[in-house]
């Protein structure tokens, strides 16, 4: 485990959070939470049939130990959450919607997380993204002044850490929705201990190509400039102009980045899509994610081509950001 996950485990640890794991019978979540629970270092629970996810670890020879597995259908308090869930959903759900959707294990688990059941989610390994980010969308919504969650891969490489932005959600952000990513981004790096210095990434740098692509990435710089004076933020750069002191020096001398900037934001998702993983196949970073923000509780969307420690790492991740999140309402 790289030294950035050994932090997160010791800053979860000293505070547990629950986390709702709803694929209960995938034997990557079945090993993840087992281990999860034996480090004591997050309280996972699994939803589905209890002789089904029983039987299905005992036939991998998973020891779930004290796990808490719940059961939509015969889970205690269903009828208030069904209540709570038409009363949240405003008018879209009746009561008999509202029944038949909380049987499926994303919606079910995503109101655990609401009602306060559990810190937060992961789901993913058996689903689509669709699938596990709908039913956040609907039931947990987005942060006051944020209309759209976003997706991040934090990239790590020895003791390097660089956060990128967005890669997984959001495929042509306006001009606005580009500087809103850029701040929430901004906040995303300060959880992993990453003190955020962000470039607007485009083919242009500053003004040397001049496009409708260009001027929305200028026009988000200066939006999000605005919204957060605070922040470093600037653009609209070239990845070598961000990255590479020489090279801004050369193109951006008067830029506040100086060629060391650590968050980067894409102007498509095509762009950022196909940079995470050049970054990660050529470059030999190992990519963390996509983690979702903007979120008023933790939701995150695994691969399904993920492994039982990439379960493990994104709960631990899930775990951290509640802990940020409640940190910041009290």
């Amino acid at each position: 485990m790289s030294d950035l996950f050994r932090n997160i485990q010791e800053q979860v640890k000293r505070h547990q959070p629950t986390i709702v794991l709803p694929e209960g019978t995938d034997e990557r979540i079945l090993e993840a939470a087992a281990n999860l629970a034996k480090d004591e270092v997050v309280k996972p629970i699994l939803v589905g049939n209890v002789a089904d996810i029983q039987a299905r670890a005992s036939e991998l020879n998973i020891d779930l130990g004290s796990v808490e597995i719940i059961d939509p259908k015969s889970y205690g308090a269903f009828d208030d959450m069904v209540h709570a869930f038409v009363e949240r959903r405003k008018g879209k759900e009746t009561e008999e919607t509202a029944r038949e959707k909380l049987v499926d294990v994303n919606y079910f688990g995503t109101m655990l997380v609401y009602t306060g059941v559990a810190d937060g989610l992961v789901s993913g390994a058996a689903h689509s993204t669709g699938d596990t980010v709908r039913p956040a969308l609907q039931i947990i919504k987005t942060q006051p002044g944020i209309k759209r969650t976003s997706g991040v891969f934090i990239m790590v490489k020895e003791d390097q850490k660089l956060v990128f932005a967005d890669c997984a959600i959001n495929i042509a952000p306006t001009a606005e929705e580009l500087a809103e990513i850029a701040v929430a981004t901004a906040e995303t790096a300060k959880v992993f201990d990453i003190d955020p210095k962000v470039a607007m990434l485009s083919f242009s740098t500053k003004g040397s190509a001049v496009s409708p692509e260009t001027e929305k990435v200028a026009e988000a710089t200066k939006l999000a400039q605005e919204a957060r004076p605070d922040l470093v933020i600037d653009g609209e750069f070239q990845f070598d102009a961000a990255f590479v002191p020489a090279v801004a020096q050369k193109k951006a001398p008067e830029s506040p980045l100086k060629g060391e900037a650590n968050v980067f934001v894409f102007p498509s998702l095509e762009s950022g899509n196909i940079g995470y993983k050049i970054a990660q196949r050529l470059g030999g970073y190992e990519a963390i994610g996509p983690i979702l923000q903007g979120l008023n509780q933790p939701v995150n969307d695994l691969s399904r081509g993920c492994n039982a420690s990439d379960v493990y790492k994104l709960s631990l991740i899930t775990a951290l950001q509640a802990i940020n999140q409640k940190g910041d309402n009290n």
